[in-house]
């Protein structure tokens, strides 16, 4: 599969931290929450959280991993995958019915990044994991496997799906584009949440960003 022309990027979070998001018009990197806790539900796990803030970014000399804000190139993510089977290794038990997908576009990230001197990567495959290859050069984006990035099926390419977009420190509430959830209630509140904001993503219920 070629390189998409307008790649989006994914993050994922419990529906009780949208407020906080809102409110504070950015989503923040685990060194800042572990500095300053936001309210919400943490949805990771804590042994690798703890591990991406020691890891460093080879394009990025003293940048660590979890100095940025991540993403992932496609929803339906691993990640969710193991919310979904609520694997022991996780804080977070509850699933992913109160999960919603953040969707933004890529270029239009990398943009405002260098508009306001933030740096930012993006990496082959899983940045929590103790060997991954990082690029920061949009020309580069040929590199990843987009067809393992797009696969439904993808325990043969496990690792390559889960490759990263990695923006330092904070990423910018209304570059958000679109949220994505799996049921109507959770449409709801969302939509109760973005209401009184100057800045309303489109809100969509896409079960196939979910699993089932």
């Amino acid at each position: 599969m070629p390189t998409p022309s307008a790649p989006k990027i994914y993050h994922i979070v419990n529906i009780d931290r949208l407020t906080s998001i809102i409110a504070d018009g950015y989503l923040w990197c685990d060194a800042e929450i572990n500095r300053n806790p936001r309210p919400g539900t943490t949805i990771g796990m804590n042994s690798i959280k703890e591990r991406r803030l020691k890891l460093l970014l080879n394009s990025h000399p003293g940048l660590h991993v979890g100095d940025c804000v991540p993403f992932y190139f496609c929803p339906r993510s691993v990640m969710l995958y193991m919310i979904y089977k609520k694997n022991s290794e996780l804080t977070y038990n509850g699933g992913q019915g109160a999960i919603i997908h953040l969707e933004a576009d890529l270029r239009q990230t990398v943009a405002w990044a260098q508009e306001h001197n933030r740096r930012w990567a993006f990496t082959r495959s899983n940045a929590g994991s103790k060997y991954f290859e990082d690029r920061c050069n949009l020309a580069q984006l040929g590199e990843l496997d987009w067809d393992a990035v797009q696969a439904w099926d993808w325990k043969l390419c496990r690792e390559s799906k889960q490759a990263e977009f990695l923006l330092e420190h904070q990423f910018p509430w209304k570059l958000v584009s679109r949220i994505g959830v799996q049921s109507k209630e959770l449409y709801q509140q969302v939509i109760a949440a973005v209401r009184s904001d100057t800045h309303k993503p489109q809100v969509e219920i896409k079960h196939d960003w979910y699993y089932n």
